[in-house]
């Protein structure tokens, strides 16, 4: 998914606890990551919770296996509902407890849950350093 400034412009306010700007960059680095090591027949799980958790935080509109076009769900409780400070706070709580709900995801997912908690921590509670090291740059428009 391209990260564009239009889709940064449709974030909800208080979904974000870093800058736009700020959340635009790692995200865009999410998805470069999680398709570069695709191409590679690598399955980066890290990159993926990291993209799955900014996709929900914007609202962004994804495209399921068969090509229907939905909103993303939850990280953490894969539930379809939109991203808002009640909503958001309750899937960073559940994130903390995955390694203990979802064992079976820390099996065959490795680095999922810690992307999910990683991109939470980071972007909703502000705590943390950025999930993905990347440098600045610019957004597509």
């Amino acid at each position: 998914m391209e990260v564009t400034e239009s889709l940064l412009s449709r974030i909800r306010v208080g979904n974000l606890r870093v800058s736009r700007a700020e959340f635009g960059v790692l995200w865009a680095a999410a998805e470069q990551r999680a398709t570069e090591e695709a191409v590679r027949g690598v399955t980066d799980w890290y990159a993926g919770g990291v993209v799955v958790t900014c996709r929900w935080l914007a609202g962004a509109v994804v495209t399921d296996r068969s090509g229907r076009r939905e909103m993303p769900r939850t990280p953490a409780t894969w539930r379809t509902a939109a991203a808002f400070e009640e909503m958001i706070e309750a899937e960073y709580l559940a994130a903390e407890r995955l390694d203990l709900t979802r064992p079976d995801l820390v099996e065959h997912r490795p680095g999922w849950c810690e992307g999910i908690r990683a991109t939470l921590r980071w972007a909703w509670r502000h705590a943390g350093p950025p999930p993905l090291a990347v440098a600045p740059a610019h957004v597509a428009g």
